[in-house]
């Protein structure tokens, strides 16, 4: 059981930047997979960047190049730095978590980060203006 929370949410200009923060606890952060999603109004939930226990990182394509998401196992604090923001990117955005998986291939273990996340957080909006 893991607990999540969101902040850094806001209103910028198109092109400005911002920094998600989800902080976590009631868990081992460092064994669980992360990632951010969002959901705009009207619009289904859509998983935009994901970060698995060795760091490993992925996006959709309408953030690459301009989102990055990285953890720090010091504090287990999950971060979203946005940049070159549009006005599509208007959404609730949320961080979210699941634990890793673990498999017995070839005579070692092996993770990965499956499709479902179990934990969420409350969300936090961001309003992007032209």
């Amino acid at each position: 059981q893991v607990q999540l929370e969101e902040s850094g949410g806001g209103s910028v200009q198109s092109g400005g930047s911002l920094r998600l923060s989800c902080a976590a606890s009631g868990g081992t952060y460092s064994r669980y997979c992360m990632g951010w999603f969002r959901q705009a109004p009207g619009k289904e939930r859509e998983g935009i960047a994901f970060i698995d226990t060795g760091g490993s990182t992925s996006y959709a394509d309408s953030v690459k190049g301009r989102f990055t998401t990285s953890r720090d196992g010091g504090t287990n604090t999950l971060y979203l730095q946005m940049s070159s923001l549009k006005p599509e990117d208007t959404a609730i955005y949320y961080c979210a978590a699941t634990p890793r998986e673990k498999k017995y291939r070839g005579g070692r273990f092996v993770y990965g980060c499956p499709a479902d996340y179990t934990y969420w957080g409350q969300g936090t909006q961001v309003t992007v203006s032209s």
